[in-house]
């Protein structure tokens, strides 16, 4: 077997092994970004019930400090817009890795084939009397 073959296998291999933790890594911050968004917009469904009357706290450490409603208002908004940012980002690097690993799974068995009609290749063939 070709020594030079066997190499490019190996870093085929390894290229998409990397690719896999990496989608592995894109699809949990994409769930603990769902996560994110679906928490902060039932915060915002619960604020839209409020009343001017009624008092919005903010857990600063380990204590509740009286916040502006409509400064608590803003800041789920903005977090929000930034979860769907990040959302989009994720998205955006999911669709590249797995353009990236569709293409490095074609060369890992592009690879193998070279391999397996080498080994045919040098393989002694029988002769029949």
């Amino acid at each position: 077997m070709s020594a030079a073959l066997q190499i490019r296998l190996q870093n085929a291999t390894t290229d998409y092994q990397k690719i896999q933790n990496d989608i592995s890594a894109a699809v949990e911050a994409r769930q603990r970004l769902d996560a994110q968004l679906s928490e902060n917009e039932l915060v915002k469904k619960e604020f839209a019930q409020l009343t001017k009357e009624n008092t919005v706290y903010k857990l600063i450490g380990p204590v509740l400090v009286q916040q502006d409603q409509a400064e608590a208002k803003s800041n789920v908004e903005t977090r929000l817009d930034f979860i769907r940012s990040e959302i989009k980002r994720v998205e955006a690097q999911l669709k590249d890795l797995d353009e990236k690993s569709e293409k490095k799974k074609a060369e890992l068995v592009e690879v193998q084939v070279a391999l397996q009609d080498q080994a045919k290749a040098s393989a002694p063939t029988a002769i029949a009397a």
